[in-house]
């Protein structure tokens, strides 16, 4: 890498391909017209191309089919028209962009950049802008329910559909404004920093890379552990008093409301776990300036783990949320077509 730039923390679009990284008899040109501009690409066996192609068109349509699933359920249900709800429908939509981009990793993994320069950058900023919302809805999320289990007498006024949707809303314009001014370079003059012809590399400045691991990484994870830890602490005391309410008082009312904001408290912190899990691993080789890849792609591991994520979440919502598999069941047989389904009860 030149002195001075890096590349951006999540360089999930960036690769190349050199002629001097794999010997000549292994590699052909990416485009054999432009013999001493085209970049090179190593030649995979035929049976091992499709299993990668297969596998990655897969996981992109199950994606995007979870996470449409959770879209139109949480978008057409009255009933899930609460504020938490609102977040997850947030999550969902990033994650379904996370299943429309998957199939650029096709292309990816073949090892040459196809689409243009102009693509290459609009590529990297909506992975950029993805990854971004999706660290912000996260750091919402955990707010959420800090002050739905610290502080429940206050939460239904202070936590509204209204603000809640205020807060996405500027969650999504403020990475939207983040990421444009951190590549506004790359889009100047896209594709200034390949080397050569069927490169896709996008690169800021030293210090923008720094300010960026502080504002992606460092703060807003600091701010999820912190504020979960927090919650994970008051939810252990409330569940103890709920015990003793109910040997003492029998305060079946007081209790179910709780409970209920307890199991979303713990339905939550899996995502959010999730999350972490999948996500740390960017940061962290960021961080550490270490690049680790999967022998058989040019695609680097914890991008892998990064889509993983973007699947497994409607997957736990399965698990634990009963009204989504209510709600996929009038999906799929389509009774969200007849009149007034919006108003059935999911709940």
């Amino acid at each position: 890498m030149t002195e001075g730039l890096v590349t951006k923390l999540l360089e999930l679009s960036s690769f190349s391909s050199h002629p001097r990284s794999v010997r000549m008899g292994e590699t052909e040109l990416c485009f054999p017209q432009l013999l001493n501009t085209s970049c090179w690409k190593p030649k995979h066996p035929l049976s091992k191309a499709v299993l990668i192609y297969s596998l990655l068109s897969f996981i992109s349509l199950l994606t995007a089919s979870l996470n449409l699933l959770v879209i139109i359920s949480i978008s057409h249900f009255k009933q899930l028209h609460t504020p938490t709800n609102l977040l997850l429908l947030s999550l969902a939509v990033s994650d379904f962009f996370v299943g429309l981009l998957m199939p650029f990793l096709i292309v990816q993994t073949n090892g040459c950049w196809f689409l243009g320069d102009l693509m290459c950058v609009l590529y990297s900023g909506l992975n950029y802008l993805i990854t971004s919302t999706s660290v912000g809805t996260m750091v919402l999320i955990s707010v959420d329910r800090f002050l739905a289990i610290c502080d429940p007498l206050h939460y239904s006024t202070k936590v509204t559909v209204t603000r809640v949707s205020v807060c996405i809303s500027l969650c999504w314009f403020c990475s939207f404004l983040y990421n444009s001014l951190i590549l506004k370079d790359n889009f100047k003059k896209p594709g200034r920093y390949n080397s050569c012809y069927g490169e896709c590399v996008v690169v800021v400045s030293y210090k923008v890379g720094v300010v960026d691991l502080f504002l992606t990484f460092v703060g807003p994870f600091a701010v999820i552990i912190v504020t979960y830890m927090r919650v994970f602490v008051v939810a252990v005391s409330q569940a103890r008093a709920m015990r003793s309410q109910i040997k003492t008082f029998q305060c079946s009312g007081t209790v179910h409301v709780k409970n209920s904001e307890l199991k979303a408290a713990k339905t939550l912190g899996v995502v959010v776990l999730t999350f972490l899990s999948c996500c740390s691993p960017f940061f962290i080789s960021s961080l550490l300036d270490q690049s680790s890849s999967a022998g058989f792609t040019s695609i680097p591991v914890e991008s892998w783990f990064f889509y993983l994520n973007s699947c497994l979440n409607p997957m736990i919502y399965a698990f634990c949320y009963p009204w989504f598999l209510k709600s996929v069941k009038l999906i799929v047989t389509c009774k969200i077509l007849n009149p007034g389904s919006c108003d059935i009860s999911i709940l």
